[in-house]
């Protein structure tokens, strides 16, 4: 049977840098190349970069992708490299969609291209467009109504984008009825918790509907909130892994393939779904036996290795520092700036940011008040002495004195007060020296609005805005433990992990004055904010009814501070924010 050299790029682009995304495909093709790769292919839209939401209805970025494709194909031909096939997603839009009510202007498409000997061989669109979670393809988009198939070395390989995996039906199917060898689907499906347990099920069973090999190739990186993780799978048609590629990280897959030869008529006509066969032959003729560059594990010619898989809770915190990282360095950001409170989420995002930037890039202000703990401001100079962060003090009580003087304030005024103190001193010394401010809450007090606006909750960025509690104090267990076997120092204290958390806004103050807790908070969280159940449902599963009830108030009263609260990674399938949309004007309470 014929063989075929497989490249698997999963990249990080940036999404509108069109040039700069454009010299990352070049170089990464000409690594391609160099390895011997027959075929060489690149994520969804890596071109434009993903999501590029509402750029989609611009005209003007429609056809500068369309210009850069053209552009990128011809460079990819003055450079030696036009002999190869390359695979890469970008933005067009349709010339035979007809305007109705609905559609998106212009007719934008999610598509990809195959380029070879300086021009597009074959073009084609996301058949299948997603329309949950962070997905609004359907506002964005026209769907593809094509099976594309390109002949490489006598070898039918079929090409779909993404979704066309995730639902049933369409181009997977219509694989297995056009005859096709391979299946290459180029993703760039953001990462959630165990999303790549879930994905290798996924490629699994679609290798054996579509009854062949099958390449799914991921995009890594951030953008804005989104995480891309990788993990580019190749299976055979029965379900055997191949080849697993690295999680969030750069890389190219290379795997050599032996494939059934492509029947001497090309496929034709309709397939599955009313998808429309479309054929190009790029080379008709199998190559010449040669060596794989490794073996399998059975002796059998395939090569790739199946990259370790991460541990969770390391692979939840690898999300964040690439989430936090992609974000300043896309968005010109060189060092940022925190609260270091001494308790466990500052200390959290602390190592976070030194991991992500580097201590010496990371500022870190104590401000302590007349209510601040010993401990507290001990615990924070421990941290940033472990870590080697920028550190320094900035009390609050002469600030506090002087508003207080003017305006009497009493209650939860007073300690908001405190807080806002803290975000404008925060806020002063980023506009004076440049930092991006972290905003330091977790999910389950955003959940429930236990925040102060304009105080502990200024930032551009929240790094663990989607980590319940009771998962920020296991990532930070786990960051010590890693710190221990790689003969490191520990960065966060143990006292930060282990005192009761307090945002010591009055005398003795602890955060279960004001909520139930966080071990049985977070539970209750994870049915009504992951998983979407009702009041009644809840408390079926054997909850207190009244402290479900208080919950529940809290969090659907809490959504005008969420929507104020600075962007953060996402890592899990209902985040705040693009994920999970409420109306702030709301009178529909849970059992009323």
């Amino acid at each position: 049977m014929p063989q075929l050299r497989l490249a698997l790029n999963q990249i990080d682009v940036c999404v509108g840098d069109l040039a700069g995304n454009s010299d990352r495909i070049v170089r990464w093709t000409r690594h391609s190349a160099d390895q011997g790769a027959h075929l060489v292919a690149f994520p969804e839209m890596a071109l434009t970069g993903y999501p590029v939401e509402d750029l989609a209805l611009r005209s003007s970025f429609v056809e500068a992708s369309r210009t850069a494709l053209a552009a990128l194909a011809e460079r990819l031909a003055d450079e030696g490299l036009g002999e190869v096939p390359v695979v890469v997603g970008y933005l067009d839009r349709s010339e035979r969609a007809q305007p109705r009510y609905g559609q998106p202007a212009g007719a934008p498409q999610n598509a990809a291209a195959v380029l070879h000997r300086g021009g597009v061989v074959l073009s084609f669109a996301k058949h299948h467009l997603p329309n949950y979670g962070v997905f609004d393809e359907f506002r964005y988009f026209v769907p593809g109504d094509t099976l594309p198939v390109i002949r490489v070395h006598g070898i039918d390989v079929a090409l779909a984008i993404c979704e066309d995996l995730w639902q049933d039906g369409g181009r997977v199917p219509a694989t297995r009825t056009a005859g096709a060898g391979l299946l290459l689907s180029i993703n760039a499906s953001p990462y959630e918790v165990a999303k790549d347990d879930t994905r290798l099920e996924l490629v699994r069973k679609r290798a054996q509907e579509a009854g062949c090999t099958l390449a799914y190739l991921a995009m890594t990186g951030g953008q804005d909130e989104l995480v891309f993780d990788g993990d580019s799978i190749v299976v055979s048609e029965e379900g055997e892994v191949i080849t697993r590629a690295p999680q969030f990280e750069e890389s190219c897959a290379l795997v050599d393939l032996v494939l059934p030869a492509a029947a001497e008529e090309a496929p034709s006509g309709m397939a599955d779904d009313g998808l429309e066969i479309e054929h190009r032959t790029i080379s008709a003729e199998p190559l010449s036996a040669y060596e794989p560059q490794a073996r399998g594990e059975r002796g059998e010619h395939k090569s790739g290795e199946q990259s370790p898989r991460l541990g969770d809770d390391e692979e939840i915190y690898v999300a964040l520092v690439v989430g936090l990282r992609a974000y300043l360095t896309k968005n010109g950001f060189r060092s940022v700036l925190l609260g270091l409170s001494g308790g466990i989420d500052s200390a959290l995002v602390a190592a976070i940011a030194c991991d992500a930037i580097g201590a010496r890039n990371v500022y870190a202000v104590s401000m302590p008040s007349r209510y601040s703990s010993e401990h507290s401001q001990s615990d924070a100079a421990e941290m940033a002495r472990r870590t080697g962060l920028n550190y320094w003090t900035v009390p609050i009580g002469p600030m506090f004195d002087a508003y207080m003087g003017s305006l009497h304030l009493t209650g939860l005024a007073e300690e908001n007060l405190q807080a806002r103190l803290r975000g404008t001193t925060l806020m002063a010394i980023s506009n004076q020296e440049g930092h991006l401010v972290l905003a330091t809450g977790n999910k389950s007090e955003l959940a429930c609005g236990y925040s102060t606006l304009y105080g502990d909750a200024v930032g551009g960025f929240a790094p663990i805005k989607d980590v319940l509690k009771t998962k920020v104090w296991e990532l930070a267990r786990w960051r010590n433990a890693a710190a221990v076997e790689r003969g490191q120092t520990p960065p966060i204290p143990e006292n930060s992990i282990v005192k009761p958390p307090s945002a010591e806004l009055r005398p003795g103050q602890v955060d279960t004055d004001s909520l139930p807790d966080y071990e049985l908070l977070d539970r209750i969280l994870d049915l009504y904010v992951e998983q979407d159940q009702g009041r009644e449902a809840v408390i079926a599963t054997g909850f207190d009814a009244e402290t479900v009830t208080r919950v529940l108030r809290l969090v659907d009263t809490a959504e005008y501070k969420r929507r104020q609260y600075p962007p953060g990674t996402k890592i899990t399938a209902k985040g705040f924010g693009k994920d999970r949309r409420l109306p702030i004007t709301n009178r529909w309470r849970e059992g009323s």
